[in-house]
């Protein structure tokens, strides 16, 4: 067995559920998902944000749902939506079944939040009838305040206590289409709280740290925390959340998923941090080569290499890649130099030339025509 496919223990064993067409849970691929920052009442905003977030690889998209006007809004979104929608409602159970009758597939609500037992009722009534599944979302910060006394803070303790109580709200009605997800700021109390949520159930688990922060700050602790759980097996959906646009929420999503060997979704861009030998716009070139690729969903590797001594040797598995230097710019596959260019000026616009190349020959390799 090669090292590497033996790092990663077997995935954590959950139920399947359906979120519209999208399947999760069990060996189904781990699915992303992000929520639009538009007002939900807003429709054509709303789908254009929607319809970007799908073309960037999302599956799953969240809305919040705030009132009456929002929920009337979900009809015509479902109906044009390109991905499976989910209802983010909290504590009005009229919202959730206005949302389930609008076409919604998806409830993100907390049983015990919405009203007494004949709300619950409701609820899992239209859900049940709609085969809508139901994701329990418990936050640090929305902890119940007894929980809190009781462990003294939002621990991960706390927390899984708090999920469970909304959990048994829907299994005592028989109902079982349950997701679940434990977020919290602190990257060490989410991983804590998943590891001890698994350890429990055999649900869904959607994962992701809260409030991570702005686009750097935020990708690198998002990284580490869904890194470590996916790592060990742990999770079935999952969000990046990023003070940003939603899709840059994708893009970081994606990257956590390759690293781990767990999914692939277009090219992986490889390129060496500058050094003292680097004598081009290294930054620029990769800068300008990463946007270029950036729609593009085939999986292949480049390299943007500072370098032409070392370049085509240390990402000679790319499928195809530049070396720069200050007089000589090469052009390689699979480390092979196709092509060698003079002047700094020119490297990058033929290279374009030579990556355009390569993706149509894609294109007619998947069409059966080379």
């Amino acid at each position: 067995m090669n090292t590497i496919d033996s790092i990663l223990p077997q995935r954590r064993a959950t139920r399947v559920l359906a979120i519209g067409d999208v399947v999760l849970g069990g060996d189904n691929p781990i699915r992303v998902q992000s929520m639009t920052n538009t007002d939900t009442r807003d429709i054509d905003a709303t789908l254009a944000q929607i319809t970007a977030l799908a073309q960037a690889g999302c599956e799953i998209v969240r809305l919040a749902v705030l009132d009456q006007d929002a929920a009337k809004a979900l009809a015509p979104i479902c109906h044009a939506s390109p991905v499976p929608l989910i209802a983010d409602i909290h504590f009005d159970s009229r919202l959730a079944v206005l949302a389930v009758e609008a076409g919604i597939q998806g409830l993100r609500i907390n049983p015990g939040n919405i009203g007494g037992p004949d709300k619950v009722d409701r609820v899992v009534h239209a859900a049940r009838a709609a085969k809508v599944p139901i994701r329990i979302g418990v936050n640090s910060g929305s902890v119940d305040k007894e929980l809190l006394h009781k462990y003294g803070g939002p621990t991960p303790e706390a927390m899984v206590d708090s999920a469970l109580s909304h959990v048994r709200l829907l299994e005592k009605r028989g109902f079982y289409e349950i997701k679940i997800s434990l977020k919290s700021s602190s990257v060490l109390g989410t991983i804590a709280a998943y590891r001890l949520m698994s350890q429990t159930v055999d649900y869904p688990l959607h994962i992701g740290v809260t409030e991570a922060g702005t686009p750097m700050r935020g990708a690198i602790k998002s990284s580490v925390g869904l890194g470590i759980l996916l790592a060990q097996g742990i999770g079935d959906t999952l969000r990046v959340s990023l003070t940003a646009d939603p899709v840059e929420e994708i893009l970081v999503a994606w990257e956590i998923l390759r690293a781990l060997g767990l999914r692939s979704r277009g090219p992986e861009i490889i390129s060496c941090p500058t050094c003292g030998r680097t004598e081009i716009g290294l930054v620029e070139l990769a800068q300008a080569v990463e946007e270029r690729l950036r729609h593009v969903q085939d999986v292949f590797t480049v390299a943007v290499m500072g370098c032409v001594v070392n370049g085509p040797g240390e990402a000679r598995e790319a499928d195809i890649g530049l070396a720069g230097g200050r007089d000589l710019g090469l052009i390689f596959r699979k480390g092979e130099v196709i092509r060698k260019v003079r002047g700094q000026d020119q490297l990058l616009s033929i290279f374009m030339d030579e990556l355009e190349k390569f993706l149509e020959e894609r294109r007619l390799q998947r069409r059966g025509e080379v």
